[in-house]
């Protein structure tokens, strides 16, 4: 007797919760607290019926790359769960500045001084004040977005003193052909030089590495909601 197919639901809801308990070993590993840590449910791609049952299911964190996808699903899913709390972990242009404030909770990718220096003139603008996160270039890689890492303790003092932004935490996207623990490593240690406490590193494939190097946040996506066409 073979058993029933598994429906995508019921696929999305099983992978959350096998997420949670790898996140839980994990951190129990390291001796810390699981609960300390924010699953960042990454939904880009996805559409909003494959999202509400992960929704359904109480998880409210979630992450998107782009504020014009964001803007097509979120605000109906919001409607119906109002305590979501949404990551624009995509790179952030100039011109989206205002959309994002009005989508997004928490920005992960402040990059450059010309994107922190209008954000903080439209948070102002807009009362508006989302989390915020630098994002750094640990592999140095030219097609990536991010500080560079000798620049970053700079950069996050210069959007705290410059600026008048609260800088909670950094974040990394390492190289994809390359072992991500030193990568998670640097950016503990730049975290720590510049007096910030929280740490976005980790996707699908290694977040468990970058829970015991002390992320705080873990970005992922393909995980919980399957593969992505």
């Amino acid at each position: 007797m073979t058993n029933p197919p598994v429906s995508e639901d019921t696929a999305s809801i099983a992978a959350l919760a096998e997420v949670n308990q790898t996140i839980a070993s994990a951190a129990k590993a390291v001796s810390r607290q699981a609960e300390n840590v924010v699953l960042v449910a990454v939904s880009k791609t996805f559409s909003a019926d494959q999202i509400r049952p992960v929704l359904g299911a109480g998880h409210r964190h979630f992450g998107e790359n782009r504020v014009q996808e964001a803007a097509a699903k979120w605000p109906d899913l919001r409607a119906d769960f109002p305590d979501t709390v949404l990551h624009l972990i995509g790179p952030l242009q100039t011109n989206k500045i205002a959309e994002a404030l009005a989508l997004f909770d928490v920005i992960h990718t402040v990059d450059r001084p010309k994107l922190a220096r209008k954000l903080a003139a439209e948070m102002v603008r807009m009362g508006k004040s989302p989390d915020l996160f630098v994002q750094v270039n640990t592999g140095l890689e030219e097609q990536k977005a991010g500080v560079a890492p000798q620049e970053t303790v700079n950069f996050v003092h210069q959007c705290k003193d410059e600026w008048g932004l609260t800088i909670s935490g950094l974040m990394c996207i390492p190289p994809v052909n390359q072992d991500p623990a030193p990568h998670f490593a640097l950016l503990a240690k730049l975290a720590k030089e510049a007096g910030v406490a929280n740490l976005s590193m980790g996707m699908s494939a290694d977040y468990a590495s970058a829970l015991r190097l002390g992320a705080t946040h873990v970005r992922v996506g393909s995980a919980i909601f399957g593969a992505r066409d």
